[in-house]
């Protein structure tokens, strides 16, 4: 029971599966995992298991043995799409199961075809039960099976569906193939398929054909349609074709197939309601207009994205058919859900997408869930994931982000970061995905991996100089900087190049004496980047830090907000007892003396001013300087201590129990001005606050 209700948790509240599967199992002989104890899950529960290990990536050798159990988890429903399988082990692990359906495209680990073929006719309960099977993008390898006669596609008689797009499906696999009994379903796209009249075997009983881009189609439009004509159960017909590798002497004999199937009778194809000609850009629409008007009671779908043919006006009056197209949201999103392993289609679609929400301002999460998925089906595509980014810059701004699930923005940033570690040197890529992080809201609320991202955002900022996009980098990385765990924080700080590259931005704005965001983002990011962690502040030191901020201080004297931020650096440094030598400069202290004594600064610059004098006053024993200059720190850190309780404004600065812990001031002044309340960084300065609070404080 106590596993039943750990699975349920994983597979409901979305934990992280990989973890759990650890506490969970032991390890074979051979090195795959096995459950320790298992009790029999509901077979539902199997399905999901096995769907979400493979969508988080973590299905392979190793972690698919756990369906070895195959009494305990019993799969019906198994997908180990775009998953690393080898042979033996899809033999041990998947075989045994009685399947009904199985996806196994895009898998990589030396799996082809002809292996998943004879593992799945190995099991006699297969052979019939099996009823869906997608082996897309998938080697076939028929030539190993051939060699040793054992069995075929036809060899599992149960199949419906079967998609063998994107593999190297041949006419001679093709006719074994169409002696399946009960075949409804068959996607042969982008095959080396030369020939369809092994088609006419299972004309009685084919209710679906994709047949999108058949470039080694060698057949006469008259016999193309005879094939067709002869078809009697299709409803559906995909016979598209990819726009952007076609050129004007290529498809000519497909393009009058199609123009005669659309003016033709109805008569032909006489159930179909369903019908892609996507990429045919040599239609007419006359041709088009002539097959909505013989066909449109029936008709449900018509796929004409890339033909300049989906805005034609009589389509606005058929209410209940489904079109892709680029005229309006409906049509483009309509191509973004079928068309999700056609990268030419997506392209297409996702250029008309950024097109419509450029100005966008209201929120459109199953949009935005439409792009995130295309990215995840074309991870290597760089056509895709150039428009893609720019369109979820503008379905995130600023304005319609906080109105989108979290759990949604959650899965669009980190596919965002895939996408930068994808193609980490292009820089539109780089900085769509920079440009849709760059928001407060996504930053501070939408829970990430904010290690990787910071991560990444320093690795692209060491590249590039663009003064826009390095103020952009900056400011994401102070936020996250701060957002980090301790050990999170002390990992980041190992990489010496971090802290010469952030230094690095602060010296090229000081050197030019301005005051921007980028200074002042830099600071922020260098100021959390130390603080209670010592390897950041060895490597600031190292880096000369010290010397460049002393700089900073005297130059931007004007500045409080900047000196600020340098004064809580330095303070994070004087705490740790290790660096507070590398402090002991005459000129240096002399200048934090000079800012705590000075009246008329900003309070917070002379609180932390004081901050760093009580640390290193507080150990007279290591003192290297001038005695006297430490006398003088001393009588001056008791004369504003005193002044403090005097001045409202001054104590407003601290919460209520921090000035209730100001009051030890005269007992342990050092100690209590090296204390934690310091990084209180928000002064509010405003008459009407200060008294409205203060009538709630204590009095001392």
């Amino acid at each position: 029971i106590e596993n039943f209700e750990f699975f349920f948790k994983i597979l409901n509240l979305n934990l992280n599966v990989c973890h759990s599967l650890d506490a969970l199992c032991c390890l074979r002989v051979d090195g795959s995992m096995s459950l320790i104890h298992s009790p029999i899950l509901p077979q539902e529960m199997a399905d999901q298991l096995l769907h979400r290990m493979a969508s988080q990536g973590i299905i392979n050798d190793r972690s698919v043995g756990i369906f070895r159990s195959s009494k305990e988890l019993r799969l019906r429903r198994a997908s180990i799409r775009r998953c690393s399988v080898s042979d033996q082990a899809f033999q041990l692990a998947i075989c045994p199961h009685q399947l009904m359906e199985l996806d196994a495209s895009w898998v990589s680990g030396g799996l082809t075809g002809a292996d998943v073929i004879s593992g799945l006719a190995s099991n006699p309960a297969c052979r019939s039960s099996l009823q869906r099977l997608s082996l897309n993008g998938l080697r076939l390898g028929w030539e190993s099976l051939e060699k040793v006669g054992v069995v075929h596609f036809s060899s599992l008689q149960g199949l419906r569906m079967l998609n063998l797009a994107n593999t190297d499906l041949s006419d001679a696999v093709l006719e074994d193939i169409c002696t399946l009994p009960h075949l409804e379903s068959l996607d042969i796209s982008c095959s080396a398929v030369s020939n369809v009249n092994a088609l006419l075997e299972c004309k009685n009983t084919l209710k679906s054909l994709t047949a999108h881009r058949l470039g080694q189609l060698d057949m006469s439009p008259a016999r193309l349609l005879f094939v067709f004509n002869q078809l009697h159960a299709l409803r559906h017909l995909d016979f598209s074709e990819d726009h952007f590798s076609v050129d004007d002497s290529d498809g000519k004999d497909a393009d009058e197939t199609v123009r005669q199937l659309l003016e033709g009778s109805p008569q032909m194809l006489p159930s179909l309601v369903s019908l892609d000609i996507s990429g045919r850009k040599k239609i007419s629409e006359a041709s088009i207009r002539a097959f909505l008007k013989s066909r449109s009671d029936h008709l449900t779908f018509l796929g004409l994205l890339a033909t300049g043919l989906s805005s034609c006006d009589v389509l606005s009056s058929l209410n209940n058919l489904k079109v892709t197209g680029e005229a309006d949201e409906n049509q483009v999103c309509e191509a973004l859900k079928r068309y999700r392993d056609r990268e030419c289609f997506i392209r297409e679609a996702l250029v008309h997408l950024y097109n419509l929400t450029t100005d966008t301002d209201k929120p459109k999460p199953d949009m935005l869930k439409l792009v995130v998925q295309s990215m995840q089906s074309h991870p290597a595509s760089l056509h895709v994931h150039l428009v893609a980014t720019a369109c979820v810059f503008n379905l995130t701004n600023q304005d319609v982000s906080q109105a989108l699930p979290v759990s949604l923005l959650t899965s669009t940033i980190m596919q965002l970061l895939d996408a930068m570690i994808a193609f980490p040197h292009h820089q539109q890529v780089q900085k769509n995905c920079l440009l849709t992080l760059c928001s407060d809201y996504i930053l501070q609320d939408v829970p990430f991996d904010k290690y990787l991202a910071t991560v990444l955002v320093i690795n692209w900022l060491s590249r590039h100089e663009d003064p826009t996009l390095q103020r952009m980098a900056v400011a994401i990385i102070s936020i996250l900087v701060a957002k980090l765990s301790r050990e999170e924080t002390t990992q980041l700080s190992k990489d010496i190049n971090i802290m010469k590259q952030l230094l690095a931005i602060v010296q090229q704005r000081a050197m030019i004496g301005v005051a921007d965001s980028t200074l002042k983002f830099a600071l922020s990011a260098l100021w959390n980047l130390t603080d209670e962690v010592p390897a950041a502040a060895r490597n600031f030191i190292q880096c000369r830090g010290l010397e460049l901020y002393e700089e900073v201080l005297e130059s931007y004297y004007t500045e409080p907000s900047i000196q600020q931020k340098v004064l809580g650096l330095l303070n994070n440094i004087a705490e740790e007892e290790e660096f507070q030598a590398d402090l002991m400069e005459e000129d240096l202290l002399e200048h934090v003396l000079h800012l705590l004594q000075d009246s008329h600064l900003d309070v917070g610059v002379r609180y932390f001013a004081g901050g760093i004098l009580a640390h290193i006053a507080s150990r007279s024993e290591a003192w290297t300087l001038d005695q006297e200059l430490l006398r003088t720190i001393e009588k001056q850190l008791v004369s504003v201590g005193k002044d403090t309780f005097k001045c409202r404004k001054m104590l407003f600065f601290f919460s209520l129990s921090e000035r209730v812990f100001f009051f030890l001031f005269f007992l342990i002044i050092y100690s209590m001005w090296a204390s934690p309340f310091w990084r209180f960084q928000t002064i509010c300065c405003r008459h009407i606050l200060i008294q409205s609070l203060w009538a709630n404080s204590i009095s001392i």
